[in-house]
């Protein structure tokens, strides 16, 4: 005899991104107030802040300002001085620096009802993000993301992870933050490089989802370039707004085979590895972009004329659209086994998001590995006649 128990509940997320400037300032309460509304009274939460190694250089006073800013909080305690990790991937890459965050979660005792914070970009906050969650079957985690890319992209989300036997990403959960507080002033310290390899994330969206906000951002690029905040801001706040809007509207935890905010992601992942992490992501995501778009072209999806005005906005922006290590036939069939590793990551069929039009993207399954030379190709000619082949330094 057969029976049958039938389980089926649902669980509802909810989580909001603040923009705001001079976050731990004594006069902004936006932060405290957060605390305040999801307090447990009767007893102090603790709160353990993991902070990105180069922010915490550019911001000697910053572990004062926040011991200043809890000074009189009668609701939470700070469980410890502030952990800090080395940012970028290395973080994600060192088994160390997750061990290092799992021991102070048992060191400090930080419990379901604590908060761990990370401040950096967005490696710190994968990191942090997947340390939380993993941490007693989930500890609550808030997000400040520090960079263009992760206020713009990955720290509004809701992926969390570390790379794994030589895989980006292979270790993570999907577990949203709290909230995330994007503090404006925090891209003030960002180096050229830094500041300009977040557009990318921008364009990729706006190239897939909203035409009018990638003519918006043609039409202020010199202006953005020229770090002009109120521009960066604005781009930041639709960026964020768009990306907010596909994970709420389609599909969050990923468990279809498409993945459209990965737009230009299969060859940018590979080429990270390649040049061991020394291109930036937002760098390598402007490379896979132009390739992507340049693709789109060959089949017959886009004009040549659309395409390259995508691939001379990146150039003018000062975003790399190739690579000189991909100049060698080997490192071309290393570039694109990448596709084989982007199948793998989610399973199922290949499906790589290209473009059906200026601002609206479509699903195939198969990529032409001829055409995707010929892309290449296309992209080291045109560096070659503008003379700005890119090097990372």
């Amino acid at each position: 005899m057969e029976r049958v128990l039938e389980q089926k509940f649902t669980i509802e997320y909810q989580y909001n991104v603040f923009f705001t400037k001079g976050l731990f300032s004594l006069g902004n309460n936006l932060f405290k107030n957060f605390l305040t509304v999801h307090s447990n009274p009767g007893f102090k939460q603790k709160i353990l802040f993991v902070i990105d190694e180069g922010f915490m250089d550019a911001h000697p006073n910053l572990a004062e300002q926040i011991r200043n800013y809890f000074m009189e909080s009668e609701d939470f305690i700070l469980a410890s001085e502030p952990l800090v990790i080395p940012g970028g991937e290395i973080c994600k890459n060192d088994p160390t620096c997750l061990d290092n965050i799992i021991q102070a979660v048992d060191q400090y005792g930080i419990d379901r009802h604590s908060y761990i914070v990370g401040i950096g970009g967005g490696a710190i906050l994968d990191l942090v993000g997947f340390a939380a969650t993993i941490s007693h079957r989930g500890i609550k985690h808030i997000r400040i993301p520090t960079t263009v890319l992760s206020q713009n992209d990955s720290g509004v989300g809701v992926k969390n992870s570390v790379n794994f036997k030589g895989k980006k990403n292979f270790l993570g959960t999907f577990a949203p933050p709290k909230a995330v507080f994007n503090d404006f002033e925090f891209l003030e310290t960002l180096d050229e490089r830094s500041w300009i390899a977040g557009v990318s994330e921008a364009i990729k969206v706006a190239l897939i989802k909203d035409l009018s906000f990638y003519e918006w951002i043609e039409n202020n690029a010199e202006k953005i370039k020229e770090r002009n905040s109120s521009e960066m801001e604005d781009l930041i706040f639709r960026c964020a707004d768009k990306h907010l809007e596909h994970i709420r509207n389609g599909d969050p935890f990923e468990l279809g085979s498409s993945r459209p905010l990965d737009f230009g992601h299969w060859s940018a992942h590979k080429l990270e590895q390649m040049t061991d992490f020394e291109v930036l992501h937002g760098e390598a995501v402007s490379i896979g972009i132009s390739i992507d778009v340049l693709y789109s072209y060959l089949i017959g999806n886009i004009t040549r004329e659309e395409a390259f005005r995508v691939v001379e906005l990146m150039n003018k922006l000062g975003l790399p659209i190739y690579h000189p290590i991909l100049d060698t036939e080997e490192a071309r069939f290393i570039l694109l086994s990448g596709l084989l590793d982007f199948q793998e990551h989610l399973g199922g069929k290949l499906t790589i998001v290209l473009l059906e039009k200026l601002g609206v993207g479509k699903d195939y399954h198969h990529l032409d590995y001829l055409l995707v030379l010929k892309t290449l190709d296309l992209l080291k000619n045109f560096c070659q006649d503008q003379n700005p082949v890119y090097e990372a330094s």
